[in-house]
């Protein structure tokens, strides 16, 4: 997708998200991401509703994305790209979230999965960012398909449901099963004129995410444009020197998914704090004035705010550069989970303290309402795996 790219800093002023409420955000933090990311959060606010109707985000949310710089953010140096740190990554893809979950999702998706693309060899690494660190690739991460070993590389054919993003995709990473006893899985890397999107997606929400079907037919894949899962799982294998390319997946695999849960869960805040600021009873007495509902709004803010706390907690630790444990893979999943189980909990308390009104098709509540539920039935975000693992390695360290 190297379609034409707006100014960002030609976006009017009154586009600019209205602050969120003292302790969801710190308005003094910046860097150019994050500065970049609270304008594309009030473009993506603002198709949001047209996007969750079409299923798939507005070319105008997605060169703000790319503008922005979130696929460039984990893509090597060797390719002017920035190598960037998990947690300015995370703050920001929060903050875009705050407008558009789907819009969220898919700048994450893309900032991870050039993370990934690293572990290629050098010559695959050439092929994909020829072009600049902006191209966007999208990961299919469900072993399947068919792989077969030829001269010179692989033949694969398969479909790969699910694949956020895929619709404004220049590039795309394919997982092929492993073999008993042979090779444990690869990724297998495809230029767009390699694969088609079949329309499947069609869910009750995350639905600007785009996740459709890619399909694959009988694809040569030459030797340099694969690599070894094992290797990005483990954080091993990529020739680069940068921290974030040699951090273990299951470290920050729950950051990928929880920071649009987080940015939609402060958005649904926001549009519940307005509401509440005019809205009056049937005897004329203001409903924010409810105990209540103060009670609901406030718990919810608080939850928010903990979810928040979680997440930055996960991504300062793994840009440290202190060795990744298994004491912190542990943590971490558990973290990431629960910080999406209060962040899901506190949008239904202000979805429920919304009324009728926020259950209408065109209210932005029952929109993040339907996002976070999608988003949080996610397997990398089920806190029933996250707690087994943290406890297992508890009980180990005794």
């Amino acid at each position: 997708m190297k379609a034409r790219r707006p100014n960002l800093s030609s976006v009017p002023p009154d586009a600019t998200p209205e602050p969120l409420p003292r302790g969801c955000v710190d308005p003094a933090s910046t860097t150019p991401l994050l500065d970049a990311a609270r304008v594309v959060a009030a473009i993506a606010a603002r198709h949001a509703a047209a996007s969750d109707v079409r299923r798939r985000l507005h070319p105008e949310v997605v060169e703000a994305l790319v503008e922005a710089g979130f696929a460039a953010h984990f893509a090597p140096t060797r390719w002017a790209g920035r190598a960037g740190a998990f947690r300015e990554l995370t703050a920001a893809v929060a903050v875009v979230g705050e407008g558009c979950a789907s819009a969220a999702w898919t700048a994450s998706l893309w900032a991870y999965t050039a993370r990934f693309a690293a572990h290629l060899p050098a010559e695959g690494q050439a092929e994909i960012w020829e072009k600049g660190p902006d191209t966007c690739v999208v990961s299919a991460l469900a072993p399947t398909g068919d792989v077969r070993a030829v001269p010179g590389g692989w033949q694969v054919s398969g479909r790969w449901p699910y694949t956020s993003g895929v619709d404004f995709s220049d590039w795309a990473l394919v997982r092929g099963p492993g073999v008993p006893g042979g090779d444990p899985g690869r990724f297998f890397a495809l230029p767009r004129d390699a694969y088609d999107i079949q329309d499947t997606w069609h869910n009750v929400g995350m639905r600007a995410t785009g996740s459709n079907t890619l399909v694959v037919e009988d694809v040569f894949v030459p030797e340099q444009r694969s690599f070894l899962v094992a290797d990005m799982v483990s954080g091993r294998g990529s020739d680069s020197q940068a921290r974030c390319h040699h951090v273990p997946l299951l470290a920050v695999n729950g950051l990928t998914f929880a920071a649009p849960v987080l940015g939609s869960a402060r958005g649904a805040l926001v549009s519940s704090a307005r509401w509440l600021a005019d809205k009056q009873d049937v005897h004329g007495r203001p409903v924010g004035r409810s105990p209540a509902v103060q009670a609901a709004v406030a718990r919810a803010a608080g939850e928010i705010d903990i979810a928040e706390m979680l997440l930055d907690r996960i991504a300062a630790g793994v840009d440290d550069d202190a060795a990744v444990t298994g004491a912190h893979v542990a943590r971490n999943g558990r973290d990431a989970a629960l910080a999406v189980e209060l962040s899901v909990a506190a949008v239904d308390r202000l979805f429920r303290s919304g009324g009728t009104r926020a259950q209408s098709d065109s209210h932005p509540l029952q929109r993040a309402w339907r996002d976070v539920h999608a988003a949080g039935s996610h397997v990398a975000l089920q806190f029933d795996s996250g707690a087994g693992a943290f406890v297992d390695h508890l009980l180990s360290a005794v």
